[in-house]
């Protein structure tokens, strides 16, 4: 096997060799310009000016829109429960019947000294007229004259007592039945048949609460409650509606009660110790679907941007300083950083209120792939939420 020697080319052959290899290497290292690199592709959405009906997401509790706590106004021994637990019943319905028999004899008692009176009244009457033709024929004095009439007038003043007294005894009598005094769902009966009541008792025999309609109580910063009135006061918003603003309810499973309320009022002071105020919602509950207590999301449309622009939330990037900025594609196709004023957030992304204009083309996905001022290729973008539903499905054989 012959081996080659370097020793057997001439000296001028060997150096022109190392000259080309010198300069193929360094052209092949240097670095790439920007014609011969390859343009990142991002996803791009062009902004769109639209009206947009701000709404705010607020906690809140349900509460009822008349609470009535049942209790007894005479004293006994409770005979019968005459409502079923937990069902509907009318203002006026009878709930509980307390024995009327003492009320009863009372009410006999009174009527009868009602009539003793009348009586005595009947009687002085009569001496009051008698005495008084007497006068005239000058058969009596002034001063028997005068005492008929004051005994005619004190039997006067009792009959008029004993009516009274009689008129007690039969709203006691009445009372002994025990009654709704609204309307609405009573709750668990409190006392059982054979349980002795008193007046003077803290304790109730029931609880009705009114559910239809009822109320949903939110709290408010009252920092957004102040901005929103300015917006409104300059005209960047219009009101939703001239008499009150729309509600809604979001329930623990997401889901959106299927009727909507409206805004009642704004509580006139401020919870110094959140900063905060109290505002309440009206809502039709025909089904009893909301119960005291629940806890619900309300959702006020507080005002209407006639010229929002709403873009993703991921396109809003924070510089260094935390300030929001967006990345535009210009018409050179250059990403380049626009300082923007992001406001609330919405379901459909962020509320850009200053620093963006329709039909500019901003970056949303793809970050990664470029620095700023860089070239792109802008492609349009699609949200994950769409791409499923673009993807054909698949037909099983």
């Amino acid at each position: 096997m012959l081996k080659t020697s370097w020793t057997r080319f001439p000296a001028r052959i060997i150096g022109a060799l190392a000259l080309i290899s010198l300069v193929s290497c360094s052209e092949q290292s240097g670095p790439p310009n920007e014609a011969t690199a390859a343009v990142p592709e991002v996803g791009v959405v062009t902004v769109e000016a639209k009206s947009i009906t701000l709404t705010k997401e607020l906690p809140g509790r349900i509460t009822p829109m008349r609470i009535a706590e049942v209790r007894p106004r005479v004293s006994g021994i409770v005979i019968e429960r005459t409502f079923q637990q937990g069902s509907l019943v009318e203002a006026g319905a009878p709930l509980y019947r307390i024995d009327p028999s003492p009320f009863q004899v009372e009410l006999d008692k009174t009527r009868a000294a009602l009539a003793k009176a009348e009586a005595v009244l009947y009687q002085a009457s009569r001496q009051e007229d008698r005495l008084k033709n007497l006068l005239t024929g000058q058969a009596t004095t002034q001063a028997q004259y005068e005492l008929a009439v004051a005994a005619e007038r004190q039997a006067e003043a009792e009959v008029a007592a004993q009516k009274a007294a009689v008129d007690q005894a039969q709203l006691n009598l009445n009372l002994a039945t025990v009654r709704a005094p609204i309307s609405g769902r009573i709750g668990r009966a409190l006392v059982t048949e054979g349980a002795l009541v008193n007046t003077n008792e803290t304790s109730q025999l029931a609880t009705i609460q009114q559910l239809d309609p009822i109320y949903a109580d939110f709290t408010q910063s009252v920092g957004e409650l102040y901005e929103l009135k300015r917006d409104l006061a300059e005209g960047r918003l219009k009101s939703v509606s001239p008499e009150a603003a729309r509600v809604r309810l979001v329930l623990d499973d997401g889901s959106t009660y299927r009727h909507v309320g409206r805004l009642l009022f704004s509580d006139i002071s401020v919870d110094p110790g959140t900063a905060r105020v109290t505002l309440r919602g009206e809502f039709p509950n025909p089904d009893a679907d909301l119960l005291p207590g629940m806890y619900v999301r309300v959702q006020i449309e507080e005002a209407i941007d006639t010229d929002g622009i709403v873009v993703p939330a991921q396109a809003v990037q924070r510089t260094a300083a935390g300030s929001a900025a967006i990345y535009v594609v210009n018409d050179e196709g250059r990403a380049m950083l626009q300082p923007v004023r992001a406001g609330r957030m919405l379901a459909g992304g962020a509320l850009i209120e200053e620093g963006l204009k329709p039909g500019w083309r901003i970056v949303v996905d793809g970050f990664q792939k470029f620095s700023p001022g860089a070239a792109v290729k802008p492609v349009p973008w699609q949200s994950a939420a769409a791409e499923p539903a673009s993807k054909p499905t698949p037909v099983k054989p």
